[in-house]
């Protein structure tokens, strides 16, 4: 399966989706706190490291 932008921006998204869907069906956390707090911190990081992991990739197909 080749991963295109499209691709990688839904799987993304659909692991930040069913992370907040758990973390509120466990009432471990408040519903406010997941949303404004925890799930915005899950988009960025999880950002963070693809943009890493396009660029190691980069970085090892072009030896």
């Amino acid at each position: 399966m080749k991963f295109d932008l499209p691709k990688t921006v839904a799987l993304l998204v659909s692991l930040v989706v069913l992370g907040t869907a758990a973390l509120i069906g466990m009432g471990v956390m408040a519903t406010s706190t997941v949303l404004m707090m925890v799930t915005p911190a899950m988009l960025v990081f999880g950002a963070v490291c693809l943009a890493v992991g396009v660029k190691h990739g980069e970085y090892r197909a072009s030896d």
